[in-house]
């Protein structure tokens, strides 16, 4: 990602996140088939504030089209139609949301949003004027303004300028708000000044208050041209006072919408005469002269002003959530790893190596406790649950269905499961071609499953769940499952077979899908048959440090089981000796050690070295043979045997000795060592106690050399 002026970044990621929550609104309303109340003030409101936000950084395209939909959802919830189409106006969110998040990609890369969106605005016009038609409402009437009669022109005012922000200094009058049913509120917003860019906020709620409030004032003024108004912000709170119909607590909850909102007061007026601010109806001529002139005004005096009232809703309560920058995380957790490095060159330094000290090994110990309580509460800071990631999935179902004719739906388990933040931005791509997979080659036609005894809706499971050190992923669908005999025939043709067909597991056969350029599809579609979608799956998941497994019952659907670290940065290890060099492998990879007798071991028909674990021939991996390495221990029965664990898959690598379990830092192996080593099976390296580096084996890779 580029990097970018810190206004910009507050832009994208807030946008971002509303986007994903009109997303799923829109996805949630279709399935019920009708747009709840508070769906439609969602939705409206989140227009809104990425119209108000795109407007002020002068991202006109977005904030038009913003704009556009908005108006749809405030004929929606204005008038409340009978008719309609849900399916229709979902379409119409989510195009606009593909449109947005386009720029906002855009944006992130360092690039500007330069695309026009024009014809998608053309489109949600002309739609909300047929909806209004089939409604029996008159197409041309704009319900905003015909809510809101216009003030009364000043004597001697100018025509007021173009504004160039979607925000007016003064609002017109609607009613008398001594006499009519308008409230008089005043409000203090505090904001976090950690969170940044408190002037945009200050903005945002203004922007959130433009089609709520009869009459608006605030301090300070210019909020975006004044150099100084965030500083006052910060000092004193952003003041407003304002007239609507809304009632106490409407207003509270429209307010304690605000991001980074630390604090607030809102006080209920009997009259606009208790307003420390409020211009009279002679200032506001001025005013209204001031926007058409560069002539700088003179400021009302302001009355003095009384100590802010606290309301119990808020006295004395801080947000309790701040947003913090990945790149920050990912430093701290760098450092806490050169801790963990450096309390092991402490503790096992050579220097005092079998010395009686009782009073190092207490602090030593204390140390050790304090590394491991800050190593898990910040690994937990960078713990995210799997939600958001799971939710996009929906759009991927939904659109799929939608092209193919196909039905089905998504089910989501689990869905709260936390992993590491790397991991969820890594997952994202394999999740969404594995559904793209179930429901293109799995989900039968309504017809064929009808036929078949199925229902007519499909229904593709996706869920999660903690297994000890690592998170498992499942996702599976009630399709028509995976045609081996058609899957043996394509690698066949792809001659990917390394042994006799007959030799091959059901699995084994179902797992050529990940295979690069593999495909069963003959026609190429936009969702598949270039076999390039699976490849990525296993890359990305290889990636992770995780292992991938597919499964099949011809007619009743297929799995696909991902197993992944739940953190990637530091794990334990089993650090072996072989000849002079250590090597580390990672402590989930091993199920047991011991040392064999020369009656375990047999050779198979090529002359692998072998042995027998839980009834199933397992190989043997010679560390000292395959590195090269002299000075190693060359007969089995005077060595160690780890039996480790690889896709489903047990390995024997065969060391001298074992030195004992370590937390270990993962690092990528240095490019000098790459030069010089052997690097097969390697997968990085960690630094030992003593300052030497360890390479650390990976057994999956190992035993990917042995079946090649």
């Amino acid at each position: 990602m580029a990097e970018n002026e810190p206004m910009v970044e507050v832009f994208i990621y807030e946008t971002r996140q509303f986007l994903e929550q009109l997303e799923q609104v829109a996805l949630a309303s279709e399935d019920s088939g009708s747009f709840q109340p508070e769906d439609v003030n969602e939705v409206f409101r989140a227009m809104h504030t990425i119209k108000g936000s795109a407007a002020m950084m002068l991202y006109d395209e977005i904030s038009h089209l913003a704009h556009a939909v908005e108006d749809i959802f405030f004929y929606i919830r204005e008038l409340h139609p009978e008719k309609i189409d849900v399916s229709a106006v979902t379409d119409i969110v989510l195009t606009a949301v593909d449109f947005m998040n386009g720029e906002l990609d855009k944006l992130d890369g360092g690039g500007q949003p330069d695309a026009s969106s024009e014809g998608l605005q053309k489109s949600t016009h002309d739609f909300l004027r047929n909806f209004k038609l089939e409604n029996g409402h008159d197409p041309d009437v704009d319900l905003r303004k015909a809510k809101k009669p216009a003030a009364p022109k000043a004597v001697g005012a100018a025509e007021p300028a173009k504004q160039q922000y979607f925000i007016q200094a003064v609002k017109p009058e609607e009613v008398k708000t001594e006499s009519g049913s308008n409230h008089v509120y005043k409000a203090v917003l505090q904001f976090d000044p950690d969170g940044g860019m408190v002037e945009v906020r200050a903005f945002g709620v203004i922007n959130r208050l433009e089609d709520q409030a009869g009459e608006l004032h605030y301090l300070p003024e210019k909020i975006i041209e004044d150099e100084t108004a965030a500083d006052t912000i910060i000092k004193d709170g952003f003041k407003l006072w304002f007239t609507t119909g809304l009632g106490v607590e409407e207003v509270r909850k429209l307010l304690d919408e605000t991001m980074c909102l630390t604090g607030l007061e809102l006080v209920e007026l009997s009259s606009t005469a208790e307003c420390e601010y409020w211009p009279t109806p002679k200032q506001k001529a001025a005013q209204a002269v001031e926007e058409s002139s560069p002539i700088v005004p003179v400021k009302p005096e302001a009355k003095p002003r009384p100590a802010p009232m606290k309301q119990s809703g808020h006295e004395g309560h801080e947000s309790q959530m701040i947003s913090v920058r990945v790149d920050k995380l990912d430093r701290l957790m760098e450092l806490v790893g050169e801790m963990v490095i450096a309390e092991s060159m402490v503790t096992q330094n050579p220097d005092i190596r079998g010395m009686e000290l009782s009073n190092f090994d207490k602090a030593a110990r204390q140390l050790h406790k304090i590394n491991g309580e800050l190593q898990d509460r910040v690994m937990a800071l960078r713990m995210v649950p799997l939600e958001a990631t799971f939710k996009k999935m929906n759009r991927i179902v939904r659109d799929m269905t939608k092209k193919l004719g196909k039905q089905a739906k998504l089910v989501l388990v689990g869905a709260d499961t936390e992993v590491d933040k790397n991991v969820t931005e890594h997952i994202g791509d394999p999740l969404m071609h594995i559904i793209r997979n179930s429901i293109d080659h799995g989900i039968e036609m309504p017809e064929v499953r009808k036929e078949a005894g199925k229902p007519e809706m499909g229904t593709v499971v996706l869920s999660a769940q903690n297994a000890g050190g690592e998170v498992v992923i499942r996702i599976e669908d009630d399709g028509g499952g995976m045609n081996r005999d058609r899957i043996m025939k394509k690698a066949k043709e792809k001659g990917i077979l390394t042994k006799p067909e007959e030799e091959y597991t059901d699995q084994e056969v179902y797992s050529f899908i990940f295979a690069p350029g593999f495909s069963t599809k003959e026609q190429v579609t936009e969702f598949s048959g270039r076999g390039v979608g699976m490849d990525v799956v296993v890359s990305n998941i290889k990636t992770l440090g995780g292992t991938i497994m597919v499964d099949s019952n011809p007619g009743k659907g297929s799995v696909t089981i991902i197993r992944i670290p739940l953190t990637l940065a530091i794990v334990e290890g089993m650090c072996i000796k072989v000849g002079g060099s250590g090597y580390t492998i990672p402590i989930s990879s091993i199920r047991r050690s011991f040392r064999p007798e020369e009656e375990d071991i047999f050779l198979d028909v090529s002359g692998q070295e072998m042995f027998m674990e839980e009834g199933r021939p397992c190989p043997i991996v010679r560390l000292h043979k395959l590195y090269d390495i002299e000075s190693a221990k060359e007969c089995l029965t005077e060595g160690i045997l780890l039996v480790t664990e690889a896709d489903d898959h047990y390995l024997g690598i065969f060391a001298d000795e074992l030195v004992g379990v370590q937390q270990i830092v993962v690092k990528p192996v240095p490019g000098y060592i790459q030069t010089m080593t052997k690097m097969t099976g390697i997968t990085g390296c960690t630094i030992l106690g003593d300052g030497s580096i360890s390479l650390i084996i990976d057994p999956g890779k190992l035993l990917g050399l042995l079946v090649e």
